[in-house]
C-alpha cells in the first residue's frame, strides 16, 4: 500500500469522526433531547476513533507504517 494511501485512509477516518462529533452536536441542539440521534452520532464516533486507533496500531505491528517522533534522528 502506497504511503498517499495509508494518509488518505488516515485522513478520511478524521473526517468521519469530526463529522459524527458536528451531527451530535446538531442534533443536540434541534432535537432538545426528543430522539437518541444524538447519542447514536456519538456512538458512531467512539467506534470510528477506536477502529482508527486500532488500525494505526495493527499497521504498526505489522511494519506497514513507521512511528516517527519529534525531534528524533532519522539516521541513526
Amino acid at each position: 500500500m502506497s504511503d498517499s494511501l495509508k494518509t488518505l485512509v488516515i485522513v478520511a477516518f478524521l473526517i468521519l469522526i469530526i463529522w459524527n462529533l458536528g451531527a451530535g452536536l446538531y442534533y443536540m441542539l434541534t432535537d432538545k433531547g426528543g430522539s437518541k440521534r444524538t447519542v447514536n452520532a456519538l456512538t458512531r464516533r467512539i467506534v470510528l476513533s477506536i477502529v482508527l486507533i486500532l488500525g494505526v496500531v495493527f499497521a504498526a505491528w505489522m511494519g506497514w507504517i513507521d512511528f516517527h517522533g519529534v525531534g528524533s534522528n532519522p539516521n541513526g
